[in-house]
């Protein structure tokens, strides 16, 4: 049995990740910040665990609580709450990178003792296009009208960032994975993929076997290039 830890798995792409591994056979762990929200987790029959990845001690109980671990999916991430460029400042970057770039390292360094021990760790850390420079440059693509700062600067970190731990962790799997636009709470659900379309790449980079790519960006048609 593969256990996998999902972190953000209240609502939306977490969740929907949880029930599609739930189904795949995987044993799920669906963290999340508040439990009370954890009922449509639970009854997908995940385990539900208190886990803020912005909060050491949350991230520390939360692996504790774990006694294998062979896939871990950094889903949770925030946009940000200043939409307008001239509100932007230096707290406002260090919110959105708390959540989204800091908590990916600080749940993954936690997590590391216990993957270790997997005979084949996967990571999947859940990015965004809008951290792909070609991408945000296309008139064509949607991620093009996305202006803001915190959010994208943060998701192309995350990109980076599985880079080098792929490159440092060659026994692992470890890719980055783009829902695409999404109809979620978080835009408003005005994405026009279904949150099935918008987990198929990460899904799929969480069933991978020891042979499978490592340090990529996928979304659901595949390699994301430059």
């Amino acid at each position: 049995m593969t256990t996998t830890l999902v972190t953000g798995a209240n609502k939306g792409l977490g969740l929907e990740t949880t029930r599609r591994l739930i189904e795949a056979g995987h044993t799920v762990y669906a963290g999340m910040r508040d439990l009370s929200t954890g009922e449509a987790a639970r009854a997908l029959g995940a385990v539900p665990v208190q886990l803020d990845v912005t909060d050491d001690a949350s991230v520390a109980r939360a692996v504790a609580s774990l006694t294998e671990l062979d896939v871990l999916i950094n889903n949770a991430g925030i946009p940000g709450t200043k939409w307008d460029f001239d509100d932007l400042d230096a707290d406002e970057m260090r919110t959105v990178f708390e959540t989204n770039v800091f908590g990916v390292v600080r749940m993954t360094q936690a997590a590391l003792p216990l993957l270790r021990r997997s005979s084949a760790p996967v990571i999947v850390n859940v990015t965004s296009g809008v951290g792909w420079p070609r991408l945000l440059l296309d008139e064509k693509a949607d991620e093009f009208p996305v202006n803001l700062v915190p959010y994208a600067s943060s998701k192309a970190a995350v990109i980076a960032l599985t880079v080098q731990y792929a490159k440092n962790l060659p026994k692992f799997r470890i890719n980055a994975s783009d829902p695409g636009y999404t109809a979620t709470d978080f835009n408003g659900r005005s994405g026009h993929q279904t949150v099935t379309e918008g987990t198929d790449a990460t899904v799929a980079l969480a069933l991978i076997g020891p042979d499978g790519p490592t340090g990529e960006f996928r979304n659901r048609h595949g390699l994301i290039t430059y």
